[in-house]
């Protein structure tokens, strides 16, 4: 392989991981999951009430707000996905979050080269939305 393909190989990889670790953690903001023991975490009365982050960036709320605005970002990006590409996203985020390399929904081929053919397309799809977005750096 020549020197352009080297680096081409290499920028495919790296998208790829950059992908896997995007997807896994829209996975879990997805859930909306909440720690919470029998009441609200959010009073009924001042449940929408902002506090200033002017100052709170030692506690991490801008970097929240960053976390959010990416998930939302990757969220348009799927869901401007078509079927099937879009379900294999679906599937692979739940399986990246969970850990597994367990691939399987009953929506999709149950041929594992299909599927990987579908996944290698719906990656190669997603990365250039994700791009033209600005989520994953070009280059």
């Amino acid at each position: 392989m020549d020197t352009a393909q080297e680096r081409a190989a290499v920028l495919l990889a790296e998208r790829n991981a950059a992908l896997d670790d995007l997807l896994s953690r829209w996975h879990h903001w997805q859930l909306g999951a909440r720690v919470g023991r029998g009441h609200s975490d959010r009073s009924l009365v001042t449940g929408d009430y902002r506090t200033s982050r002017q100052y709170d960036d030692q506690n991490g709320a801008l970097y929240d707000d960053e976390e959010v605005q990416t998930m939302r970002a990757v969220q348009a990006c799927v869901d401007n996905l078509i079927d099937p590409y879009r379900t294999v996203v679906y599937v692979l985020a739940r399986a990246l979050y969970l850990g597994t390399s367990a691939f399987v929904s009953p929506r999709l081929p149950a041929d594992r080269a299909m599927r990987a053919e579908l996944e290698a397309e719906a990656r190669r799809r997603l990365i250039a939305r994700l791009v033209d977005a600005g989520v994953i750096l070009d280059e």
